[in-house]
């Protein structure tokens, strides 16, 4: 394995890794909100299945990202199932956790995972190809490492949300704001933006300000329809 004694490679290798651990902080969270609604003992199945799952998927999706983010709509699409699973996860924090846990279930929880950090992995992999060089070996490598740092971040995410439950909420609008960025990062939207630069910020409130509304309201219809019970 010759190219594995290469400065490039090595440089490579640290450039993905190092990419990784920047840009899956907002991951992090979207795992341990989806996590947090399980009982302690699947929450680190949660954790493991679906930050796996999400950093193969990574790979495959690397391939094909520059193509994908040509598509007029997907990431419109995409940003909107984001939003979706932002207020779901809010609204089912805002439920109580007891009840929360009772109802959550592990196979959920991944898919929640790998529907949120497919989307928001989009641009993400753009990076990583980059740094890549064409090497498949590199890319592998590279995100089959990143995968701990993942574990060990959606993992430490999730004790602070339980010690500073405020944290759900922050988690939540994050996830908004990635969303409404998603949203004014596509294709369709391109030239708009590029005349109105003001318009990516105001996508990203509004997306932050819709979960955090929408998510409260879901969990107070919630809560009537239990009290009526």
């Amino acid at each position: 394995m010759e190219f594995l004694s290469t400065t490039t490679f090595w440089v490579g290798l640290i450039e993905i890794v190092w990419i990784n651990i920047i840009l899956s902080g907002d991951n992090a969270v979207v795992i341990a909100l989806a996590a947090r609604s399980l009982p302690p003992a699947q929450q680190k199945k949660a954790i493991f299945w679906g930050s796996g799952a999400a950093v193969f998927l990574r790979i495959v999706l690397t391939v094909v990202a520059a193509k994908l983010l040509e598509l007029p709509f997907l990431q419109i699409i995409g940003g909107c199932l984001l939003l979706w699973i932002g207020t779901q996860l809010l609204s089912n924090e805002e439920e109580g956790e007891g009840e929360a846990k009772e109802h959550g279930t592990l196979a959920a929880a991944v898919r929640t995972i790998l529907i949120a950090d497919l989307v928001m992995s989009l641009d993400n992999v753009i990076a990583v190809a980059a740094a890549a060089h064409g090497s498949t070996v590199l890319l592998v490598l590279g995100l089959a490492i990143s995968i701990p740092l993942v574990i060990f971040g959606s993992a430490l995410m999730i004790k602070v949300m339980e010690r500073f439950p405020i944290i759900v909420m922050f988690g939540a609008a994050l996830i908004g704001w990635v969303a409404g960025e998603t949203i004014a990062n596509d294709v369709s939207l391109r030239d708009f933006l590029a005349a109105n630069h003001w318009f990516h910020y105001a996508a990203a409130i509004a997306g932050a300000v819709f979960v955090l509304v929408v998510g409260k309201l879901l969990a107070a219809r919630a809560h009537r329809k239990a009290a009526a019970a």
